[in-house]
């Protein structure tokens, strides 16, 4: 079972205001309670019976809406419910949550799970700073019509579980709109929860196919890799035209990877390239020196990589110091900076298709690079996941904005409000960090600027730079 996931809460200006909502004991209990399996699940998650937050009324049973009884020893996957436990759920509200208005008084509540920790926490830094820069400009030009933006940013770590745990406990503290999670593989598991509870998601950063059919609910802001792998690939064999033997790495165990090596691979078939080999990894694996081996024997010019920022530049390390001097096609995993650290000098020369470019001349993309170089440094650009990340925040508060002003959010009910959020960010037209965008009816992000980028690293071996193609 994992951890009760960690929070942040960001205001307008500010830093982290602390852990909001639920005490530590209350997040275990509501971890626990909100898996899927767990023998109350369905009685506290349809707005019936719900754990008690600090600062909340009482909740009084009403009519017909009993709290379930006290279960000990129940069958399957059960939870023991103890005396102390059973307090914390013993109450049952009158009015539900969900029919009572959105609570703004202390700002208009957003929150977004990311990658904090785990395998996938790389990804995650990038897109806090991206929100917090986004948070800042947002608040700077007046909030939500007046009212600051609040952003709580739960640790969804790198895994399911613990994403759904977070999904659930912001949705519990009343968030009009969820961003996240970071990984596809994530997205899978806690996008139902938020579907079945009529909540809006918009992710930064799930690029496998059918991420948007996952339900009404469900959007994105990060392009799918069918759009953009095989820009990757058609650049690569414009710079080696004589390329014709292929390997293909991808971990079998991770969503996305699984997702975009099918994408590749038949991009490399639509061009009349069959793999000489294909190689299945892990997201854990680190020595890759036998599956390395076997494929150089086959004597590849070019190698393609669906694999996350750890165990990618690990890979391309072992690659190159193991002779192969070929062109390395990497996908979406491995879209950050964080990469250089890992594969250091090896890591120059890869080609990877991105969806952001620091020279678009649009107002939001630099007001993102003057909060970015403020932030980090003068010279440097915001890497992908940054810009996405502050782009999703962009499209939620502009929508926020039309909803509020069509009926003021503080006398909406909470439900309402979100189908209303919901179906504005699906109709609007957004100038971004990446271009104009608009989303289909089912939530996939239209865009139309799409770039591929050469890894350039600096001398020292430890930073580098994306470096846009003609």
């Amino acid at each position: 079972m994992p951890s009760p996931p960690s929070a942040e809460a960001w205001g307008p200006e500010r830093g982290p205001l602390g852990l909001e909502g639920l005490s530590r004991p209350e997040r275990a209990i509501a971890a626990r309670t909100h898996l899927p399996g767990g023998p109350i699940a369905s009685r506290w998650t349809r707005g019936v019976c719900r754990p008690l937050a600090p600062g909340t009324a009482p909740w009084q049973p009403g009519p017909g809406r009993r709290c379930p009884a006290r279960r000990t020893g129940t069958r399957g996957p059960g939870v023991l419910i103890s005396g102390a436990v059973a307090l914390l759920l013993a109450g049952c509200s009158g009015p539900r949550r969900q029919d009572q208005p959105a609570a703004t008084a202390a700002g208009v509540p957003v929150a977004a799970v990311l990658a904090l920790s785990g395998n996938g926490s790389a990804y995650g830094q990038d897109q806090r700073l991206g929100l917090r820069l986004a948070l800042n400009g947002l608040n700077g030009a007046g909030g939500i019509n007046g009212t600051p933006l609040t952003l709580q940013i739960e640790d969804g770590a790198s895994d399911e579980a613990s994403a759904i745990a977070a999904f659930n406990l912001a949705i519990d503290r009343g968030s009009l709109a969820l961003i996240g999670p970071t990984l596809s593989q994530q997205a899978f598991a806690a996008d139902p929860v938020a579907q079945r509870r009529g909540v809006p998601v918009l992710a930064p950063s799930n690029t496998a196919t059918g991420i948007p059919q996952l339900g009404s609910f469900i959007s994105r802001v990060s392009a799918q890799s069918s759009v953009i792998a095989p820009l990757a690939i058609d650049r690569a064999l414009k710079l080696g035209p004589a390329i014709r033997r292929v390997a293909i790495f991808y971990a079998q165990d991770d969503a996305y990877s699984t997702a975009e090596t099918v994408i590749f691979q038949k991009a490399l078939a639509d061009r009349g390239l069959k793999p000489v080999t294909v190689q299945r990894t892990q997201l854990a694996d680190q020595d890759f020196q036998n599956q390395i081996t076997a494929t150089l024997r086959l004597r590849p010019d070019l190698v393609v990589l669906s694999l996350q920022a750890v165990d990618g530049g690990n890979l391309i390390r072992q690659l190159r110091e193991l002779g192969y001097r070929g062109t390395i096609v990497v996908g979406n995993g491995m879209n950050t900076p964080n990469i250089y650290p890992i594969c250091q000098l090896h890591c120059d020369g890869i080609l990877i298709a991105q969806a952001y470019s620091p020279q678009l001349p649009t107002a939001a993309n630099q007001a993102l690079l003057r909060a970015f170089r403020a932030a980090q440094g003068a010279g440097s650009n915001p890497p992908q996941l940054t810009a996405q990340a502050y782009t999703a925040l962009q499209v939620v508060a502009e929508a926020l904005r039309r909803v509020d002003r069509r009926r003021p959010l503080a006398s909406t009910p909470l439900a309402e409000a979100r189908r209303a959020l919901n179906a504005e960010i699906l109709a609007g037209r957004y100038s971004t960090p990446l271009g104009e965008i608009r989303f289909t009816p089912e939530g996939e992000v239209i865009q139309s600027a799409f770039f591929v980028a050469r890894v350039r690293m600096e001398a020292d071996g430890r930073h580098g730079r994306f470096e846009l193609l003609p």
